[in-house]
């Protein structure tokens, strides 16, 4: 999860897509009305973010233009040489972009002060509002706050594979990787990230 430096939390999950134009009518409608429900049973803001990206092939046209090479066969060769031709075609004309599908579930420490979760001599004499704004969160702030995010991400999660969608909520590493990749676009197209230092995971 991410603690932000206004000391709220944010759990990010990646959310598979779905063929919607390939279903029949009745599975159209079962989804819409599934995602509906969805939606009128929260009772706090999500965001919803889609990442494009190009994407790269140049190893699986590496791979091809080897295999074909090393083919005994000469028909097979042949035809290895036909659809190695034809991906390069399908690719000149036009960029083919990759989609990664997220949803951010927030969590502040307002709202557990607001439930009347949180004592009144944990803020030492400052409004709820001005604890929230600086300075770390203490540890039994953090667990709360945590196990309550954690909460929202596995009801988000349960809405989101009822209208037939696969969930998975980002690890450290693959949040760190994200954050990369949306910097430094041109080296994720290629496949390249950072060798990320295990204390940093902690």
């Amino acid at each position: 999860m991410l603690v932000l430096k206004n000391r709220q939390l944010r759990g990010v999950l990646m959310v598979s897509s779905a063929n919607f134009a390939l279903k029949s009518q009745e599975e159209q409608e079962a989804i819409i009305s599934q995602f509906q429900n969805f939606l009128n049973s929260l009772d706090f803001s999500l965001q919803i973010t889609i990442q494009s990206r190009r994407l790269n092939i140049t190893g699986y046209l590496d791979s091809l233009r080897g295999l074909r090479q090393n083919q005994q066969n000469e028909l097979l060769k042949e035809q290895t040489a036909d659809y190695l031709a034809f991906v390069e075609q399908l690719i000149s004309g036009s960029s083919i972009m990759a989609k990664n599908f997220f949803v951010v579930v927030p969590f502040s420490l307002m709202e557990v002060v607001g439930q009347g979760m949180w004592p009144a001599p944990v803020r030492l004499g400052r409004t709820a509002a001005d604890k929230q704004k600086t300075g770390k969160l203490a540890e039994a702030q953090f667990q709360r706050m945590k196990n309550q995010l954690w909460q929202r991400m596995e009801f988000v999660a349960l809405g989101l594979r009822r209208a037939g969608l696969q969930v998975v909520p980002l690890s450290s590493e693959e949040l760190i990787e994200l954050f990369w990749s949306s910097h430094h676009p041109q080296e994720a197209e290629v496949g390249y990230y950072p060798q990320i230092p295990p204390e940093v995971l902690k």
